[in-house]
Parts: C-alpha cells; structure tokens; sequence
C-alpha cells in the first residue's frame, strides 16, 4: 500500500511515525529488544507523549534474522500462523555506546543507537540495510492502522518471487498484493501468493504474515522495496545467501522443505478434460488410443465430472456415465495407470453432504450463525471449516473411500476466493485464513495420502497456495490460453514460484481455454515434457494429441520416451530438492547468480542442474537463447557450442535448445516406456567436457530415493579418471567430447564409449 504523495508529501488522512533514535537496549537470553520512541527525546518531558515502536531482533537459525516490531502489544493474538521456525538460538552480541552488532553465521546485523539505521553485512560488504524511514506504524484515516518495513536497493539490484506471478519475472517497478484469488495467468492477480522475495544481492525477505501483504517493490519509492500490513504488528525474516540458491535452503528450513513426490507422478498425466463428455468407453478410447500410438502413459485424471452436476463436491461416481466405478479403476489399474480425480473444498447445496456438513457445524458460517453460501461455481455452495478437527475427519472420510476404491491421488483445485465475513470453528482471523486456507485444504488431503499411500506414495495435484504450502507438492499453473503468449507467461509464473521456494510445478500442456493450433500443441508438448510435471488437460475440447495432428502423436511420444529415460537425473533432483529446498524447474538466475545476464531470462530455465531448456514460441521454429559461459552439448544431437553469448537457431517439432552444462554428469535410464523402473539397470551415465584440473560427481539414486552409489570424475593434465563407488551390475560411460580417459581400478563393470 502506497502511503505517500510523490517524494514529499504524505497521503492525506495518514500520519508515519518511525523511531527517531534506540532509547534502551534489553540484551534477553536468545534476542535483543530494543524500545524506539518516534520522537526526540531532549527532555524527560518529551517521553510523555508519542509513540514507542518495540523492536525483536532474534535468530531461528543461522544466516537469518528476525525482525519483530509492536505499536501496541495488548490486541488479541488470532491465527493462522505460518508453519514457520520461530525458536531462538543464541546471539552474538556487541554493545557499544553508540553501536549494536549482531551476528549470525556470516551474516552481521549493525544498529546505529542514534540515527535508528540497521545495516546488514557479509564478509565486510553491505547487502542490504534500513534507515530511519525502515520500519514505522502508521496511523490512517477512519482509525486505520498500519505497521510498514523497508529495505533499501542498491544500483542494478533486482527482486523476484513472492509466488507464482505472470507479470514481469523482474518484480523491481511493480505493486503486488498478496492476496490468493481465481484470476487465471493473464492479470497481476495469483493463485499462489508468497510473501517471500528474493534479491540478486543474495539475500530474501519473508514476511511472516497469512494475511494480505502490500509490496511495493521500487515503486512508491524507487530506491526501496517496502511491504506493509493492516494493524500494530509487523513480523519478518531477512535471509542472508550469499547465494539465491542458499537463500531459498534457508527459507525452506524456516518454512518447510518439500516432500518428495513418488516417481511414477513424473510421467505423463492425461485427463479428461473439463466440460468435455465422456464415460468409461471414452476414457478406456484414450487409455487404449494412447498405448495404440505407443505414447506411455503414467497417470490418468478424472476432472470434475466424475460427479454429478450440480452436485460437487459430493465424492460420488455420477452413475450414468460410471456404472461401476470400483471394477473401471482396477481395469485401468491393470493397464499400469495410476488414477487422480478432482476435488474441491466446496460442497454444493444440491450434495447430499451439504445438510449433513450444516447440521454438524463442518461449514463456514456468517456471523449470525448461518452457512456462508454463494452462487458463483456451485449452485448455493458451502465451504468446509478445516480449522474444525471434526470437518477434516470428515472430510477426509469420503476421500479415504475413493481411496479404497482405487484412486490414488486427487487434483486439489480451488481454495482461492475464500471469503473474510465468515466465522472459523476455531476462532481464526478470517482475513489472516484467507490466504492460509489453501495450506490447511492441501495438508488435510496431502496427510490423507501419506497415512494411507505412505509417505513414498503421496501427492497432490494442487493449484492454490501461500507459504509452507510447498511441502505438499505438486502445483500447476492454473487456466491459461493456449496460445504462444499464454505458454509464455505460464513460464514466467513456473520461474516466479519456484524462485518462491517451490520445488515442483506444472501446467496444461496446449492450454487451457480454448484449444491450440496443432503448432502450439506440439511446442508445448516439449516444453510440458520437459518441466517437471507434465499434464495433458483443457477445457472444452479433448487434449489426446490425436485429435490436432497425427505428428502430434509422433512429438507426445518422443519427448514422453525422453523424460522417462532422464528418470535417473530428475529423480535425483527431487531427491536433493527434499535435502535442499532447491527447486527442480529454475530460473537462470539460481544456476547463475554471477552472470548478469541471466538476472532477466524468463523464456529459458533449467532443468535441475545440468540440463538448460529454451521452449520455442514462434511458429516457424525460431528461438533466440542465451549460453552462459563454458562448453555447451545438445542433448539429442551432441552438437557443442561455446557460452557467454547468445545463440539464434530454429528447430523443428522433434528438438528445442536443450543443452547439457559443461562438466555435467548426467545419468540417462534405459527404460522409455515408463517413469518407475530399476534406475541403476543399464544406465547410461554421460560425462561431459571438463576442463583441465577440474573434477565433478554425481550421486545416483534409485526410484524410492534411496542413494545407490556415486560416480565421480577428473582431469589431470588432459587424462581423465572416473571413480565409482557402490555402482553394480553393468553400465556405460559415454566421454562426450573427450579423445582419451582412464577408468580407475576396483570398479564395478564398466563399458565405455569414446
């Protein structure tokens, strides 16, 4: 929220009021608390009236400091809270007379008593810091209350995250409310708001608030980013890097790294669409169409009209198109399909639950004790009270029966536009559980999943989110066009959310609305592929890619063929992401920190660490992309070519730039036909250029995630050693662009192709 008129004056009807100097410093066991008046203090007399801002600084873990600041202390607490780390652990602290230095880890927090700035270092450099403006309450018109933080920006720095946004990658220049709403991927509005950014200076700020957040990211004042928040609190973390890559491990230790999603939910899904028709013979003409045209298929997704209209969600086969859904589910079972169907946190009038959620109090409520309906989606639609213990066992009851029946995984759409004139079982602010609502619906499914699939087995398909909503992966982006500009701003939503700390994401591959030329279909069947979810899904039309073209087919099954086959790489990427926090699908940006360039690109990404995916979005095939330094290798046709700068090319259905980073290690299955299969059997390892007196290595996992062994390699005076180590059967080794090497002795069976 803007709170000033140009660089002067302040909007009228508002009155800032920030600390003017530190009057006391209170040294507690595990954080400093500093009392600010915001007036000159000449005179005793002058304590009598103002206000006094209190100021927390504490440390929940290393490299991070949290910020905690009151006008006044005595509202009353309400949740939700974010499932963030919040315990303290010792500072170190030095007191001086003019002087407070606090440290953690390398990261040096240094307050000026007098003038109140706040400066932040490492390793003697600023990274960012606070002046007397920094931190300030607020007082409106109408009693309004407001807390507000600043951080100052430096010359070319750059901010980015705060969730899956289809503006700008860059967020520098723009106004973002954190606020979760059903606005599809063409607007300033999100699914997954995320009041978390991170800087190219190497540092983060997480705003440790469920409810709206107003930033505004060098725009109201161009020199600062600043986020506020209605009220007397204002609670947030500054993370230090150095890396963004080690900012987000950081962020996810405070809240949450993502759980690992099972291997098979990396294949391709096909669904049946939204407001297509369709019954058992259609699905069963899919399943059966897409093993005909030998296209592998992994997971098969019923979308809303499983169930009856008018009726969602009731959690009931509509029986006219599904006569015996038990015995339909274990034939595609048979088939080697797992099966996802569609679910919402909404009960509609019509459902036979939505009495029974009344008379038990398992529905939201208005103030004057009656159901909260509307219209909009479902005909007099109720939303289930997930803060009400009783209405998640509810809830999860008519789950855990689908469940039995064959299901599983469900697709968690909705949770956005959730009401704030409601009452909570449980007493929560409901503009604070607007936002955090999405968190509760996908932990009560997600946790459903592990208790009855086991933790190995469970996974969402989830679109709504905010922070810590990550650990209950996966996502997608939401209702897109299926159009070029439309796969573009997916992209740049994909890189924002998963800059946000989110590991995993996906999208409707050709679109949602409407339906997409055969040539958009087929340049976002490998850019779908080629992400770390890939899903077949739209609206009103089917998406079997049969029905643009038959060379539709031929790309669906080449780029599926190729990303089961890199199984042993990407699984091994969600493997670190689970230890990391490091997100699978990434923006330049966290591979390359160093390069400028590579601040701005958000029409290319990488694929976990190795492998460099530029999506083409021209209809003739033209792609403009840009190599950082070193030595690059296409993956499919080997062709090498040298970085820092940018490369100008046009590919045709069956490629796309898809380079293989120098030095990289990279593990390719044998197996084309399926995402789960025994990783290490015939496993072919590349290794790709290194240059003189540098060594890489890489750690193969199996398809539970378990670490099988390692394969290391060097260069020493233009020979090249590979070590293995708990490697068996046999395997290849393929030296790409190499001329010699030296296998070192006590290996396991190895055959290598120079």
């Amino acid at each position: 929220m803007k709170f000033t008129n140009g660089n002067w004056l302040v909007k009228e009807g508002y009155t800032i009021h920030f600390p003017k100097t530190i009057h006391e410093v209170k040294l507690e066991d595990q954080s400093v608390l500093l009392y600010a008046p915001c007036n000159w203090i000449n005179h005793r007399g002058a304590t009598l009236t103002g206000p006094l801002l209190t100021i927390r600084i504490s440390t929940p873990v290393e490299e991070v400091f949290r910020i905690q600041a009151w006008h006044f202390a005595g509202g009353i607490e309400k949740g939700p809270h974010f499932p963030a780390l919040s315990t303290g652990r010792p500072l170190v602290v030095e007191d001086y007379s003019d002087q407070l230095q606090l440290q953690t880890g390398s990261f040096i927090l240094t307050l000026d008593k007098q003038s109140f700035a706040l400066q932040f270092t490492r390793n003697g450099e600023v990274v960012t810091q606070i002046d007397g403006k920094g931190i300030a309450w607020i007082d409106g018109p109408r009693q309004e209350s407001y807390m507000r933080g600043q951080l100052g920006l430096t010359v070319g720095e750059n901010l980015y995250g705060l969730g899956e946004r289809f503006t700008p990658f860059v967020k520098n220049g723009q106004t973002v409310e954190c606020w979760n709403e059903d606005g599809g991927t063409s607007s300033e509005q999100s699914y997954k708001n995320i009041p978390f950014y991170v800087s190219s200076q190497g540092y983060g700020v997480f705003v440790n608030h469920p409810e709206k957040v107003s930033f505004e990211l060098g725009s109201e004042t161009v020199s600062r980013s600043q986020f506020s928040v209605t009220g007397e609190v204002l609670d947030y973390y500054v993370i230090n890097g150095p890396t963004p890559k080690e900012v987000i491990q950081h962020y996810t230790v405070i809240t949450g790294k993502p759980a690992l999603p099972p291997a098979w939910s990396f294949g391709l899904w096909l669904s049946t669409s939204f407001t297509t028709n369709y019954d058992e013979e259609t699905v069963t003409h899919f399943v059966d169409g897409m093993a005909e045209r030998g296209i592998p298929l992994s997971v098969f997704h019923f979308d809303c009209f499983w169930m009856k209209e008018f009726e969602w969600c009731n959690f009931l086969w509509d029986r006219r198109h599904f006569p015996d859904p038990k015995d339909m589910l274990q034939r595609l079972k048979q088939k080697g399909l797992h099966i996802s169907v569609w679910i919402n946190p909404y009960i509609a009038q019509k459902s036979p639950l939505f009495e029974e959620g009344r008379k038990k109090g398992y529905l939201l409520t208005r103030s004057n004790g009656v159901v909260w309906q509307w219209d909009l989606w479902q005909a007099g639609m109720g939303i289930v009270d997930f803060t009400n213990p009783a209405a998640r066992i509810w809830y999860q009851q008519h789950l855990k029966r689908l469940l039995d029946m064959g299901v599983d995984t469900f697709k968690t759409d909705f949770g956005e536009r959730i009401p704030t004139d409601v009452i909570y079982h449980d007493g929560s602010d409901p503009l604070r559980m607007h936002n955090y609502y999405a968190y509760l619906y996908n932990q009560v499914v997600f946790e459903l999943l592990q208790q009855e699939k086991g933790e190995q087995d469970a996974v969402v398909f989830a679109r709504a989110a905010t922070a810590g909503s990550q650990t209950f992966p996966v996502h997608w982006g939401g209702d897109c066009d299926s159009t070029y500009e439309a796969m573009a701003e997916s992209l740049r939503g994909g890189l924002s959310l998963t800059t946000s700390g989110f590991g995993y994401w996906s999208h409707d591959i050709g679109g949602f609305e409407n339906t997409a030329t055969p040539d958009v279909f087929k340049r976002w069947t490998a850019f779908g592929l080629l992400s770390s979810h890939s899903r077949f899904h739209g609206s009103s039309s089917y998406r079997v890619p049969w029905q643009f073209d038959e060379e539709a087919v031929d790309v669906a099954r080449y780029f599926t063929e190729w990303k089961n086959r890199l199984m042993p790489y990407l699984y091994g990427q969600a493997v670190i992401n689970s230890q990391t926090g490091v997100p699978v699908m990434r923006s330049m940006l966290l591979e390359f920190p160093e390069d400028p360039i590579c601040n701005y690109l958000d029409r290319q990404y990488m694929l976990g660490d190795s492998l460099l995916v530029a999506p083409i979005f021209r209809s003739d095939g033209y792609v403009s992309f840009y190599l950082p330094e070193g030595v690059w290798s296409h993956l499919f046709s080997g062709e090498q070519l040298t970085g820092g700068r940018w490369i100008e090319a046009s590919f045709d259905y069956w490629s796309l730039p898809l380079y293989v980073k120098e030095g990289a290690i990279l593990p390719i299955g044998a197996c084309k036909e399926q995402p789960v299969y025994s990783y290490e059997h015939e496993l072919t390892i590349k290794i790709y250029t290194l240059t003189e007196g540098e060594k890489s290595s890489r750690v193969i996992y199996n398809q539970t995630g378990q670490k099988i062994g390692q394969i290391s390699v060097r260069n020493e005076n233009g020979q090249y050693y590979i070590e293995t180590n708990g490697l068996t059967g046999t395997y290849d080794v393929e030296m790409v662009g190499y001329k010699t090497i030296t296998v070192d002795e006590g290996r396991s069976s190895i055959r290598v192709d120079i």
